[in-house]
């Protein structure tokens, strides 16, 4: 086995999960995921943590889902129990074939969404952590070797975590002292409120109320969201590719939208509840060390240049106390990005901190 593969489980428990003896630990195991299991399920033995495995197919989860006659029990108590008596939940992603449920009807899949809420609220109320071992299917999707694939990845999760998040406190620090962000680019101009709000300096540790590995990004909670934006990453979104997608913001809601190919699929989204047609995040990304567009959220939200909103969910993080109802609730979480290339800025305050893609300190 590849030796990066077991320090990759060791920051996975260590760095970002922070797993101790006695820990209640449930390990979901995407189907190419095998070799990190086997790594990881060594480290939490290591650390005298209990371990439950379990297999977190796309497939199976298409058979279920397309089988079913979309009537989903709400909360089945044994599903919810799991998570509620759970510390940490490690997800390891890495499936056979990335685009698994594409023929899962939307409605089916919102129903199912939808009767989860609970379950889902509660594994998020855990330690959880999000990642990815790298698999051919995912080097595909990203257009990449496998070989090439594998560096990619061990250099975007293998690198000093403590000295990224001691850059991206800048701008922590920026957003949790002002009151509104503006977005300006091309086929942009969106304004959003972040007062009353707590970023978060994600880096990749529940200690900095971080879940994903790699991580590499600053987000925060937006409200009052005006204007239009555009996103011109394309990405993969409910097994479905989307392109090119405008969204129309009037009191904070999505009022119009758009996309050159996948239009359906951002309906279907903006369909889910009330909470879809608003935002759930702002995030920046700041990790310089990923460097390409791979199709895969985990990865491209955190580019160094990019910003990414998410239509739906806030984290609860992102509220200090007080303010804990103002959060969106919702049975969905869709991240879209846009590039900050030329001619782009993000404004704090009407002061500009970032033009270019490059914020202001970058040359310090």
């Amino acid at each position: 086995m590849d030796e990066r593969v077991h320090d990759h489980a060791e920051v996975l428990v260590d760095w970002s999960a922070r797993i101790e003896a006695g820990d209640d630990v449930v390990l979901r195991v995407a189907e190419g995921a095998h070799d990190l299991a086997v790594a990881v399920a060594e480290k939490l033995g290591e650390r005298g943590a209990n371990l439950l495995s379990v297999y977190d197919s796309a497939e199976v989860a298409r058979a279920y889902t397309r089988a079913h006659d979309g009537k989903f029990d709400p909360d089945p108590e044994y599903q919810l129990a799991l998570y509620e008596q759970a510390d940490s939940v490690l997800s390891l992603g890495g499936g056979r074939n990335t685009t698994a449920g594409a023929d899962v009807p939307s409605d089916r899949r919102r129903a199912l969404a939808n009767a989860r809420e609970g379950i889902r609220e509660a594994r998020l109320a855990t330690d959880w952590v999000s990642t990815v071992h790298p698999t051919r299917s995912l080097a595909q999707q990203a257009g990449m070797s496998y070989a090439a694939y594998r560096e990619f990845v061990y250099d975007a999760v293998l690198r000093d975590w403590d000295a990224l998040a001691g850059e991206m406190g800048r701008l922590k620090r920026r957003l949790d002292d002002g009151s509104e962000v503006r977005i300006v680019g091309e086929g942009t101009d969106l304004t959003m409120s972040v007062e009353n709000r707590v970023a978060v300096n994600s880096a990749a540790s529940v200690a900095y109320d971080s879940h994903n590995l790699p991580s590499g990004e600053v987000f925060t909670a937006p409200a009052e969201t005006e204007g239009t934006v555009t996103f011109d990453v394309p990405m993969t979104i409910n097994d479905r590719r989307v392109r090119d997608v405008r969204l129309e913001f009037a009191d904070g809601e999505v009022v119009d939208f758009a996309a050159e190919q996948g239009a359906d699929v951002i309906a279907d989204v903006l369909d889910t509840d009330a909470g879809a047609k608003r935002l759930g995040e702002l995030g920046v990304g700041m990790n310089r060390g990923i460097d390409r567009v791979t199709d895969n959220i985990l990865f491209d939200e955190k580019m160094g240049g990019t910003v990414h909103l998410a239509l739906g969910r806030a984290y609860a993080s992102n509220f200090p106390a007080g303010h804990e109802d103002e959060r969106t609730e919702s049975a969905v979480h869709v991240d879209l990005i846009r590039w900050m290339n030329e001619g782009s800025r993000l404004e704090i305050d009407g002061e500009v901190v970032q033009e270019d893609g490059r914020f202001v300190w970058e040359d310090d």
